[in-house]
């Protein structure tokens, strides 16, 4: 865990344990606290007698017997309302560990009482603790700071002993891989340019259950990734940008019942090439590489838990969108790995290009293993964002995937732990956006518009990946159907400036991985 940096996490049963310098308490009121919680409910009464704002912000209290002298009360506020989710919990985290840090505490002890209507409040509340502790790779490696981690260590109080085991195991493991996904989509573009994040990721898996290799010669990306490669033309020629595919594997013990095969979008830093970014938005750009962060964060729980009979295959495509003399540009055509010739409409629309031929490598593969489902996960337009607001995911399904209710699994999975899903559908006029308009070309990649001014503008590239991946084959209708989900984190991968959220590894390993446990 030292490569990785994750914050220490230790459980007592003992809200009193004197190991801790300050107690946070997470919980939505002051008069539901359990028996074993008394010590920390009379305080609170005592100062809401004094103050009716008390479960509006973050308060201090000195309290003479507990550990540190200092009880940190960050309320959730209501829980109960149609609108209320889970999150209520790791939000009030954040902002207790923060005000606690700030207070000058180093041994926080997190107390949040299991909630009759959220059975893993008290685990969210802790990975929203773990959030608010994370400290940049930047800061770890240039050791900026006296010690690794924000806090010596992260207390949690649990009723029984058994709860804290597996609250402490799981959100450890959980927290690696979100923290390996900062350190990937959070850092800038020079320290995770595509060579380094395959250096990484390499050092990461060494001596693990996943198995990493890695593509950089552009003679081989050229054949078996054209789409690819045209967008890593420009970058190519500077060393320290060349672009790299990095695959990754893992299998789990016994029979295989279920294979994941997954596609990240990995652009170190958007440029927007030839249709360059304009006008101050391209601040912010090197955020459009969370998608293949997050697949490597998955692959890191993977590692950590070892989930029973579960395949997963990832590929991370990591390439800078640069502008210059050799850049692709908008009206070239390109023939990808499944034969449809595409006629570029926007070179802003590249991320839709590096994962269009793993999409059909991943296809490729898919038809010979056990109970196949293909992702892709990408950062991939402001649409999603303008869809369905800054703090949510979208997946969307193709027909055979629909039929099985994937998209739904997922949303309910994502409930579980705060990592949150809207669902979109891929419709036929999708499709139609990105045929050809003339004899030349089989696939139109985008219109010139941004997907923010563009009808539909998060559904359709999910539509052209399918065509230009050749997945439209393997629909309900043919012999050998797939099942596909398109999954867009532009909304949920963090804000800018701020620290990436590492969505949706927890979404992921509730709908996949827990139960495998």
């Amino acid at each position: 865990m030292g490569f990785i940096g994750v914050q220490p996490v230790e459980y007592t049963t003992d809200c009193q344990d004197q190991r801790f310098d300050g107690i946070i308490l997470v919980a939505d009121s002051v008069d539901k606290l359990p028996e074993k919680l008394g010590c920390l409910q009379e305080p609170l009464q005592d100062y809401k007698s004094v103050d009716r704002g008390l479960c509006e912000e973050v308060v201090v209290l000195k309290v003479p017997g507990l550990p540190g002298n200092r009880l940190v009360f960050a309320c959730t506020g209501p829980v109960n309302r149609d609108y209320d989710d889970i999150r209520r919990f790791s939000d009030a985290a954040v902002s207790g560990v923060k005000r606690a840090v700030k207070a000058g505490v180093q041994r926080p002890l997190l107390v949040c009482p299991p909630h009759s209507s959220y059975a893993e409040s008290p685990l969210v509340a802790v990975l929203g603790a773990l959030h608010a502790l994370y400290v940049p790779l930047e800061l770890r490696e240039a050791a900026v700071m006296e010690k690794d981690h924000k806090v010596e260590t992260l207390g949690v109080w649990v009723p029984e002993e058994t709860q804290g085991r597996r609250i402490t195991h799981l959100a450890t493991a959980l927290e690696s891989g979100r923290v390996v996904c900062r350190d990937i989509g959070g850092s800038d573009p020079e320290r995770m340019a595509a060579p380094r994040v395959a250096q990484y990721v390499q050092d990461l898996f060494k001596g693990t259950e996943v198995k990493v290799s890695v593509i950089s010669h552009v003679g081989e990306l050229q054949k078996e990734y054209p789409c690819l490669a045209a967008v890593n033309r420009c970058a190519n020629a500077v060393v320290r940008h060349q672009a790299r595919v990095i695959k990754l594997e893992y299998c789990g013990e016994g029979p295989i019942e279920n294979t994941l095969l997954l596609v990240g979008k990995g652009i170190t830093y958007d440029t927007g090439g030839a249709d360059i970014k304009a006008g101050g938005v391209m601040a912010g750009m090197h955020r459009d590489k969370c998608g293949s962060a997050a697949v490597a964060g998955f692959f890191q729980v993977l590692a950590e838990l070892k989930p029973k009979h579960l395949k997963v295959l990832g590929a991370m495509a990591m390439v800078r969108n640069s502008v210059g003399a050799d850049c692709y540009v908008s009206d070239e055509l390109i023939v990808s790995r499944a034969g449809q010739r595409i006629r570029v409409g926007n070179t802003d629309a590249e991320g839709r290009m590096v994962m269009a031929d793993l999409l059909c490598e991943m296809k490729e593969k898919a038809v010979s293993e056990v109970a196949p489902e293909i992702f892709t996960i990408a950062t991939l337009t402001g649409h999603a964002i303008r869809a369905m607001g800054s703090d949510y995911s979208i997946i969307m399904d193709n027909g055979e995937a629909r039929k099985a209710g994937n998209a739904h699994q997922w949303q309910q999975a994502g409930e579980v732990l705060g990592d949150v899903f809207e669902v979109s559908m891929i419709r036929r006029d999708d499709f139609e956006f990105h045929r050809g308009k003339s004899e030349y070309e089989d696939l139109l990649q985008s219109n010139n518009l941004p997907s923010t001014l563009t009808p539909r503008g998060h559904q359709t590239p999910a539509a052209f990946l399918i065509m230009a991946s050749g997945l439209d084959k393997h629909g309900t209708d043919s012999e050998q159907p797939l099942r596909y989900s398109h999954i867009d984190i532009a909304g949920s991968s963090g804000p800018f400036p701020g620290i990436p959220t590492g969505a949706p590894i927890l979404a992921m390993a509730t709908r996949y991985v827990l139960p495998c446990l």
